[in-house]
């Protein structure tokens, strides 16, 4: 086959490792990035999301000629987003072209292809070189920081190179914070934040979705430990992976740490080496007895607690648990932060999750690539404690929420209607929701496999329904809630997802 010659300016379908071809841009690289040893590449801006990687030039397709047999192997929600953004920008290019013809400029005679300017997220001109239709996609649905997230499937309609980019040597996916730049260049979180005054003079702070203010992710350079692989922290550790960061895992069952060393990961033998190792030790377990274990138990991590050290709990417990490790940990002159987070097993691996933080604001600081990576948003919610809170009440509202919508399949089953009409007219409605959607989706398809075990929700509103009382403030739904779980678990469903709440109205 003849030898497709690009230059800067054309686009491109990208193939990065052994994820889909995907379309991009070719355009100049920052000044300080140099360009990898060997085989020759090109630097490309993808469509779709903020990412640029160097792509060989065996792994480049012009976008045109196969722009037909991409759509047919790739159907994402994404990836037609991304594809949709081409075709805007070519319309508005097309438009600049006639607007430039009708001012003089010779009629079909072609303006040279100019080297495009990478500008730092700082720059006042940025707006200029976004196209609109990007900054569109980005305010309505946040996109994905990194290639890895950018579409399921093999996609792959040409015998291109598959290779994982880890394993080739002449591969060098860019994201900003792997130039040679200084990781200073990056502007603090704080800077980066959305306050809100609320009505009770309490300031909760919102940090802005990460994707659409930085673009890529600069990984911190402190070492970052994570002690817990179970659903949650899974995803995690694989986005903090992807995103460039140094982890050390530790986990209570040692083969779960096996996949993570496969991905680059380093090796912890007990909670307490990890917290030596580490500058910034996260961890994310079960419920109140399991996080207080990891602290304060034989080689936990207060062992490995020096002045400095940060500790991050992840784990959704009660104000009363993240006070007492506050204390011993900032005892030893360790750093404390709460970072409960709100989602899924699916939204953990996409890096979705809500990020909810509270206790020493110089550790969210330093946490700030972290939360980006695994996260499209994260809260300050000041003194520790305020986070297990919100995170309760977040997790009650839920639970009681799909306790709910299984009694209404049930009742609409036991009165002789039918169940999926009953949830196509819910999801016509007010209360139309993904989750929603999923959950009624699994439970008419018997499918409980977890995204979040029915035992930890039940767990959380057990905890809410205890905050209440020492608050002398009532949950009486969350107590109805409670004791459908209740019944559920007891129907051996503690470990299926909390849709299996359904089971408890069924037997």
């Amino acid at each position: 086959m003849a030898t497709v010659h690009l230059r800067i300016g054309d686009l491109v379908w990208g193939k990065l490792g052994r994820y889909p071809p995907w379309p991009g841009k070719i355009v100049s690289p920052p000044k300080d990035l140099k360009k990898p040893r060997g085989k020759k590449c090109h630097f490309v801006k993808f469509f779709g999301t903020e990412d640029h990687a160097w792509i060989k030039v065996e792994q480049l397709k012009p976008y045109h000629p196969h722009k037909e047999e991409m759509i047919k192997i790739n159907k994402g929600k994404r990836f037609q987003q991304a594809v949709d953004a081409v075709e805007d920008y070519l319309k508005k290019a097309k438009g600049k072209e006639q607007n430039s013809d009708g001012k003089g400029e010779s009629k079909g005679k072609k303006a040279p292809n100019k080297p495009l300017k990478i500008l730092d997220e700082d720059d006042e001109d940025l707006s200029a070189l976004k196209d609109s239709s990007e900054k569109d996609l980005t305010d309505s649905d946040p996109e994905p920081s990194t290639i890895e997230r950018l579409g399921a499937g093999p996609g792959s309609g040409f015998n291109w190179e598959s290779s994982p980019p880890k394993d080739d040597p002449h591969f060098h996916h860019f994201l900003l914070s792997q130039s040679e730049r200084p990781a200073s260049s990056m502007e603090p979180i704080s800077k980066r934040l959305k306050i809100i005054e609320e009505d009770t003079g309490s300031t909760s702070i919102q940090a802005a979705d990460s994707t659409a203010i930085n673009g890529s992710i600069t990984p911190t350079d402190k070492r970052i430990g994570f002690l817990g692989l179970g659903l949650m922290g899974s995803g995690i550790v694989s986005n903090l992976l992807k995103m460039g960061h140094v982890v050390t895992v530790w986990n209570r069952t040692a083969e779960k740490c096996d996949l993570f060393i496969q991905e680059g990961a380093r090796l912890g033998r007990t909670p307490a080496e990890v917290a030596s190792m580490c500058d910034i030790t996260f961890s994310c377990v079960s419920d109140p007895k399991a996080a207080r274990d990891l602290v304060l138990g034989p080689s936990g991590v207060l062992q490995g607690i020096r002045p400095g050290k940060c500790y991050v709990e992840m784990s959704t417990v009660d104000p009363e648990t993240i006070t007492e490790l506050s204390q011993v940990i900032t005892s030893r002159g360790g750093r404390f932060l709460e970072a409960p987070v709100s989602g899924s097993q699916q939204l953990s691996n996409d890096g979705m999750l809500v990020i909810l933080a509270a206790g020493d604001r110089t550790v969210y600081e330093d946490c700030s690539s972290c939360f980006q990576a695994m996260g499209k948003t994260s809260f300050f919610l000041g003194e520790a404690g305020n986070a297990a809170r919100m995170m309760l009440i977040l997790n009650m509202v839920q639970g009681s929420f799909m306790a709910t919508i299984a009694e209404g399949l049930t009742l609409a089953q036991a009165t002789g209607q039918s169940q999926q009409t009953f949830l196509d007219i819910l999801c016509q409605g007010q209360m139309a929701s993904t989750f929603v959607d999923q959950k009624c989706q699994n439970i008419l398809q018997g499918n409980f496999k977890p995204d979040y075990y029915l035992k930890h929700i039940q767990k959380d509103l057990r905890l809410a329904i205890s905050m209440g009382d020492m608050a002398n403030h009532p949950t009486p739904m969350a107590a109805a809630a409670n004791e459908v779980y209740k019944r559920a678990k007891a129907l051996d469903q503690s470990d299926n997802d909390i849709s299996a709440v359904y089971r408890a109205y069924i037997h």
